[in-house]
């Protein structure tokens, strides 16, 4: 909320006027800063090999009533894709997300889920309503690029490749005729403004067109477990990457540098 003011409480009982310093519609976080030294903090784990019924651990403010509430559990399952709502009608996509049985409850989003060794190797972030024990969490690879861009350059610098895009399965293949059961289709959203390809974007300049097709990144195949989206989020502005595209019923290969996601 850009209009309100946070405060930050540590275990002394102190509170600290906190700063918005960034925020990142994108994956749902925000990066606080309060003034001071020599605070306690976590370190980042690695998200990358993570492996389903590796032990885990939640902290948070359950409930907003119950602070450092630590919950225990298991890894359920990995690069899960889920819509999360916020109660008042606003919704977003998050995908890549970890999920765990270890009891997360409102107010615990923005805690950490933990490795046994004490490392930060997600931030949860969203629960199933009327589930039993099924949370998720980012994974820290995503949590810990976003502060290190804010670290090292004061906001939050991704790439973009800037197409609209729908992830292709064998449904949609089969309702709109399409000869592939994989990849992404370049299409417009539901309004007029809704561009398939956004103007002056790395995949304008490099000739892409709606109803074009993206089969691969960088030798990636774009399917359920690789989505077009995370894969861009894993280069760095200025990469060359390279697309394998299916154009007028046509494969062809595309070289596209990817720009920094206008703010």
């Amino acid at each position: 909320d850009e209009t309100a003011d946070y405060t930050v409480f540590t275990n002394d009982g102190k509170k600290h006027s906190a700063k918005v310093v960034a925020r990142d519609p994108v994956n749902d976080l925000a990066i606080l800063k309060i003034d001071g030294t020599d605070y306690p903090y976590l370190t980042f784990g690695s998200s990358d090999n993570l492996q389903a019924g590796q032990s885990v651990i939640a902290i948070g403010n359950a409930l907003a009533q119950f602070q450092n509430t630590v919950s225990v559990g298991v890894i359920s399952g990995l690069s899960r894709s889920i819509t999360a709502g916020d109660g008042s009608g606003s919704s977003e996509n998050l995908e890549n997300v970890i999920q765990t049985d270890a009891a997360i409850n409102p107010g615990n989003s923005g805690g950490p889920l933990l490795a046994l060794d004490g490392t930060v190797i997600g931030v949860n972030v969203a629960i199933v309503q009327g589930s039993q024990n099924i949370g998720f969490a980012l994974p820290s690879s995503i949590a810990k690029n976003v502060v290190e861009s804010v670290q090292k350059t004061g906001k939050i610098v991704r790439p973009y490749l800037g197409v609209r895009y729908v992830q292709i399965n064998a449904d949609i293949k089969q309702k709109n005729g399409l000869t592939v059961d994989y990849g992404a289709l370049i299409t417009r959203g539901d309004t007029r403004e809704e561009l398939a390809i956004l103007p002056g974007s790395p995949a304008d300049k490099a000739g892409l067109v709606e109803n074009d097709i993206i089969l691969e990144f960088d030798g990636t195949k774009l399917d359920d477990t690789h989505s077009l989206s995370i894969l861009t989020r894993q280069k760095n502005v200025g990469d060359t990457v390279t697309l394998k595209i299916l154009h007028q019923g046509e494969e062809k290969t595309v070289q596209v540098k990817l720009a920094e996601m206008p703010s």
